[in-house]
């Protein structure tokens, strides 16, 4: 796991297309803003495990990448 030390408005870049930047910190909380292109999946680990869980349940395939609902709506022909 790689950390990082910012100040509110810094970012970073990964893979040069999503960028993370801190927006506000307010005692143990971090506002986050993401900018990101629409084939990047983001989603909170709470919702991925959850997913993830489900999948696993009804035997789908692991080998799909889990997405959000816009993006499987985008993929459909």
């Amino acid at each position: 796991m790689l950390f990082l030390t910012r100040k509110v408005g810094e970012s970073v870049i990964i893979n040069g297309e999503i960028e993370i930047t801190v927006v506000e910190v307010r005692g143990k909380s971090v506002k986050l803003g993401c900018t990101f292109p629409p084939h990047a999946s983001v989603l909170r680990r709470e919702l991925y495990e959850r997913i993830k869980a489900e999948r696993e349940l009804v035997g789908a395939p692991s080998d799909q990448p889990i997405t959000t609902p816009n993006q499987a709506a985008r993929r459909q022909p």
